[in-house]
């Protein structure tokens, strides 16, 4: 390639320019910025009639003289008749976390439906985890994660738990093409759990035993074989995230199916969140909540579904025992090993689903902590702000409600 066509760009342009689109260095070399002005190095080549792009790493955190090394020795490669790859990952050792970082998240953005999930990636990896992002992948340590972790754990543990688990992602994935070798410095179990970190946070608090999120789906499959009138009130209270007496106390006149809005009187919610004034509370309705109501209301003759009845009452005028989702969930066996020495069966309880709840949305949804905490009814520690919030974030937790439906189908 000719050496005229070569070294287009200026190292104050790079720096400076805002401007979306490809800006060619000459020789496949472009510095790609989006529309929100993230920038990345490419190099774009032919090869055997194929057109491949390759990303060099992010345009903050590689040099424009590094990429022009690198796109010199890819450009070599291909006149060697050479995969320009193999130079990428000779070079790659020599990676930061933060370019590494910055190309995993890019390859896998298109993957991810949801922009926000990308963007909260892309803001936990560059603003918290600002520490490691010049460190190479391959001198990463266990102290260097603990360096990131520690200030969030105790302050904002879900903000921390997602960091975590999206550095252990990134190291694992630079693992693989052969950036690291040994264990993984991020990974919890027999490393992080043996730290000064302390414990995980959990929401598995008193006797409320909890089952692990991720052995929901299968429970769900195992519960939807049950029939009478307790599994479908337990599969709805763990749809919607409820307590055990808002269910129970369900009636028709409350559910508008038109738009999938159940409406908890305030007298019915949890005493303390009644003295703060919480009032009533707004419950948005999956898909499979509303096909369930659905499957009871379009069967009762028109007496029993009358604004005052019961949805799950014993008898239209008769609620139901509040032992009886407790009593379905020991008949059909479901348990868990407590931490005790030596570990023992413990019946999951109904209110202990709420947990599950928390645990799934903390651990691998991008929802914000206010969204999940008002989608268990919680009161607002904060004063200053629960003065400031007024609205209920009814449409975000919607969106939440629907994926937590999705997930438990």
């Amino acid at each position: 390639m000719a050496q005229r066509t070569l070294n287009k760009l200026s190292a104050t342009f790079v720096a400076k320019t805002k401007d979306p689109g490809r800006h060619s260095d000459g020789g496949g070399l472009y510095l790609a910025i989006d529309g929100d002005g993230r920038r990345r190095w490419l190099f774009m080549y032919t090869r055997a009639g194929k057109r491949t792009e390759l990303g060099l790493g992010s345009g903050r955190d590689l040099k424009l003289a590094d990429a022009r090394t690198l796109a010199g020795e890819m450009r070599a490669a291909i006149e060697r008749g050479e995969d320009p790859r193999s130079v990428r990952a000779k070079d790659k050792p020599g990676q930061t976390f933060g370019e590494f970082a910055d190309a995993f998240v890019a390859h896998k953005k298109p993957s991810w439906k949801n922009a926000k999930h990308a963007a909260q990636w892309e803001m936990t990896l560059t603003k918290y985890a600002a520490k490691l992002r010049p460190i190479r992948l391959d001198q990463i340590t266990t102290a260097d994660v603990l360096g990131v972790l520690r200030p969030l754990w105790t302050k904002t543990p879900e903000t921390a738990e997602r960091l975590r688990g999206r550095i252990e992602r990134v190291l694992d994935a630079a693992k693989a093409v052969g950036l690291r070798s040994g264990e993984n410095p991020a990974r919890w179990k027999a490393n992080l759990d043996t730290s000064s970190l302390g414990d995980r946070t959990r929401l598995n608090r008193g006797n409320h035993t909890a089952l692990p999120y991720e052995q929901l789906p299968a429970f769900m499959q195992r519960l939807r074989t049950q029939r009478g009138t307790a599994p479908l009130l337990l599969e709805f209270t763990i749809l919607t995230a409820v307590r055990t007496g808002e269910a129970l106390g369900a009636k028709w006149g409350e559910i508008d199916f038109g738009k999938a809005v159940w409406t908890v009187p305030a007298e019915r919610m949890k005493v303390k969140a009644a003295k703060e004034g919480t009032g009533q509370h707004r419950v948005p309705l999956s898909a499979r909540a509303l096909e369930l109501l659905r499957s009871i209301h379009d069967t009762l003759p028109e007496a029993d579904r009358q604004p005052d009845k019961y949805v799950f009452g014993r008898t239209p005028t008769d609620m139901l025992s509040n032992m009886a989702m407790g009593m379905l969930l020991r008949r059909m066996g479901v348990t868990v090993k407590d931490t005790s020495s030596p570990p023992k069966d413990k019946f999951v309880t109904v209110h202990g689903f709420r947990s599950t709840f928390r645990d799934w949305a903390a651990e691998t949804t991008p929802f914000p902590h206010e969204v999940c905490e008002m989608a268990l009814a919680h009161t607002i520690k904060n004063k200053a702000e629960a003065a400031y919030r007024r609205g209920d974030l009814f449409e975000k937790r919607r969106a939440l409600m629907a994926s937590w439906a999705a997930y438990c189908g």
